[in-house]
């Protein structure tokens, strides 16, 4: 696993998939979330996984103003000039994809399971919910 820690953009696929949500907006945050809840797919990779979090990260940013989880200072301004009415309607959908990633069937959990941080992520995943819901 390429990650340097627990945070949903302390990973490599994450912090490459910045560079999309500032390009394409709520349609790279949708996207992430759709892959993650696809029922066709019957296993979440790693990398599919990181990008979920991320996504969700970045709604509960607009959401709720706080971009300290955030590392990228372009996702961090896209976020300050998003309309937060407009991306509403993604909180179920991220909701979903963030079960998906926790749940049996993603690569993620079993990734960090012998992890000494293992507990920090769920946390940190834990958190992501609660600005969420």
């Amino acid at each position: 696993m390429s990650a340097w820690g627990v945070g949903p953009f302390q990973n490599e696929a994450a912090a490459a998939y910045a560079a999309e949500i500032v390009q394409d907006g709520a349609y790279a945050l949708a996207e992430a979330f759709d892959v993650a809840v696809d029922p066709d797919n019957d296993y979440l990779e790693a990398e599919e996984g990181h990008r979920a979090v991320a996504a969700a990260e970045t709604l509960a940013a607009v959401l709720t103003g706080d971009t300290s989880a955030l590392t990228d200072a372009a996702l961090r301004a896209w976020v300050q000039n998003a309309d937060a009415a407009e991306l509403t309607h993604l909180r179920p959908h991220a909701m979903e994809a963030l079960e998906r990633v926790l749940g049996p069937g993603s690569e993620l959990p079993d990734l960090w399971e012998d992890s000494e941080d293992a507990d920090a992520w769920r946390e940190d995943i834990q958190r992501l919910r609660a600005a969420l819901s």
